[in-house]
């Protein structure tokens, strides 16, 4: 198996309110709830994973909804500043009049490199990009009564990351994970991938002036990239630790395994497996329907449910 960096595996996000967020995501963005679990360093906490009906990688959005007490992060450089999804062409105008419908801020629909696309803010302020994409995305889209096929999200067209200076964080994506420059429009580049069609396109920003962002509510705390296994994993810290970058042990995220590093620009950086997935502890069928516990917090499940907030 050829060991490489299939484009973007997860992107994981800060929240506030759990139901607010579960609301929002599976409601009215139309996305499968496809695991309910707990912060591993803080069980009286969710996480929560939205994607599509298997829980595909390029498609899982997770959350750490930490409540209203935590504050409102800040947008700038050394971030993850926007998350693409990728869309059918002749829907934008459906989510237009969907974000509108519930009061969701939204700007007018513009173009970049060639592609037309939708800025909105979720409840928390973390920005978003629906994508028509130039080549049509033939993912299998998850659907409710409210968002079907024609409309659905198809899962991750793009990730932009905003830096003061990209040129060492340009060396992570082209030196270490294959990603080469495809098109520069003034101050965005952006860097692709082959060995995937889709969650392929990581756009970096240059922006010398500006000051760093805040990690907090409505921001983005880390983006995982992907690999087929935990073999070829280990092979990639490898690689990173040749380049002169320190980056975790591999870790057991019971649906996947991880390793992490912040690279140059200031944002952390994970590379995920795909195995063993998200149908260890429920079938597919079953996703997303029942709280699932790391097994070191299961002798706690009666008090950690207890503390957790009702979603419906």
């Amino acid at each position: 198996m050829e060991n490489k960096i299939n484009g973007i595996h997860h992107i994981t996000a800060i929240a506030s309110d759990p139901k607010k967020n579960y609301d929002f995501y599976t409601r009215v963005l139309g996305l499968r709830m496809v695991k309910k679990t707990v912060n591993f360093d803080d069980p009286n906490t969710y996480h929560f994973y939205y994607g599509d009906r298997e829980g595909t990688p390029g498609t899982i959005l997770t959350f750490f909804p930490w409540g209203s007490q935590i504050p409102a992060g800040r947008r700038g450089t050394r971030q993850v500043t926007e998350i693409g999804y990728s869309v059918p062409e002749g829907s934008l105008d459906f989510w237009l009049k969907r974000l509108d419908a519930n009061h969701v801020t939204y700007n007018k629909v513009a173009e970049k490199f060639g592609e037309q696309y939708l800025t909105f803010l979720d409840p928390d302020g973390l920005k978003f990009e629906l994508t028509v994409p130039k080549t049509v995305d033939n993912r299998t889209p998850y659907e409710t009564s409210e968002v079907t096929a024609e409309n659905a999200t198809r899962g991750f067209h793009s990730i932009t990351i905003t830096s003061n200076k990209i040129e060492e964080t340009a060396k992570i994506l082209t030196d270490i994970f294959g990603y080469k420059l495809l098109e520069q429009h003034v101050n965005r580049f952006r860097f692709v991938t082959d060995a995937v069609e889709n969650a392929a396109i990581v756009d970096l920003v240059e922006v010398p002036g500006e000051r760093a962002g805040h990690v907090a509510g409505g921001s983005v705390h880390h983006v995982a990239f992907r690999v087929a296994n935990d073999d070829i994993l280990m092979e990639f810290r490898k690689k990173v630790i040749e380049a002169g970058h320190q980056i975790t042990d591999k870790i057991d995220r019971n649906y996947f395994y991880s390793l992490y590093f912040r690279e140059p620009g200031g944002v952390l950086f994970e590379i995920a497996s795909d195995n063993p997935g998200f149908a260890t502890d429920e079938t597919v069928e079953e996703l997303g329907t029942g709280l699932q516990l790391p097994p070191q917090y299961e002798p706690r499940r009666a008090q950690i449910e207890s503390v957790l907030p009702k979603l419906v």
